[in-house]
């Protein structure tokens, strides 16, 4: 007998005579209602966890996301930018971008690793995790936008924070490009020093709006 009919012979005494009935699946984890669905504390919360990720969090009502946007770009890049060194999704809000960003045009990947910083809106926020999650679409960009550049700014509005991972994936499609985001990238070797910016931005700066 070879190994590979070995390891088949013992799925099929794993499976069992009745190999045409699905095993029941356990559904007894966690869904939605954990968290309020809006308010306050869920606003608080998104807050808290994503600035124990090591981001910045900058809070504005809606009419000041530009001036917002401008402030993190300042703080994110270390007191100044010049035009040229901004790139923006190109389905970001007119009214969100402060001037002197230009708009991504599918320009080659590679020339996006120029720029010091990109701004995207999110697809939605999930407060409990402090994950914001990308999906793609014009408002959001392509995946290389929130990656190549060594600032991402993000742009969240309070309507987009849901609580939890079950309330947040409901709001998105399986099929879109999804990149989900906690925290500047950031790993360690094996002595445990942490190293920030290897796998994309090295500061994450989130505007909260409202």
């Amino acid at each position: 007998m070879s190994a590979r009919d070995d390891v088949l012979s013992r799925i099929r005494q794993a499976l069992g005579p009745d190999r045409t009935a699905p095993a029941e699946v356990a559904r007894s984890y966690r869904g939605a209602g954990a968290h309020p669905a809006t308010g306050a504390a869920l606003m608080d919360l998104l807050v808290d966890r994503v600035e124990d990720y090591r981001a910045t969090v900058l809070r504005c009502s809606p009419g000041d996301v530009a001036a917002t946007v401008r402030a993190a770009l300042d703080q994110g890049l270390g007191g100044g930018w010049a035009a040229g060194d901004v790139v923006v999704a190109p389905g970001l809000a007119q009214e969100w971008r402060p001037e002197g960003c230009d708009v991504d045009d599918d320009r080659p990947a590679v020339q996006l690793a120029d720029r010091a910083a990109s701004v995207t809106a999110v697809a939605v926020a999930i407060a409990e995790t402090g994950t914001l999650v990308l999906d793609g679409s014009p408002a959001c960009g392509r995946r290389a936008l929130s990656l190549l550049p060594d600032c991402l700014v993000c742009v969240v509005t309070a309507d987009q924070v849901v609580g939890g991972v079950p309330e947040g994936l409901a709001r998105l499609d399986p099929l879109r490009p999804l990149t989900m985001v906690s925290g500047p990238s950031a790993t360690s070797d094996i002595e445990l020093e942490r190293v920030e910016g290897v796998h994309g931005p090295r500061t994450l700066m989130v505007v909260l709006a409202g």
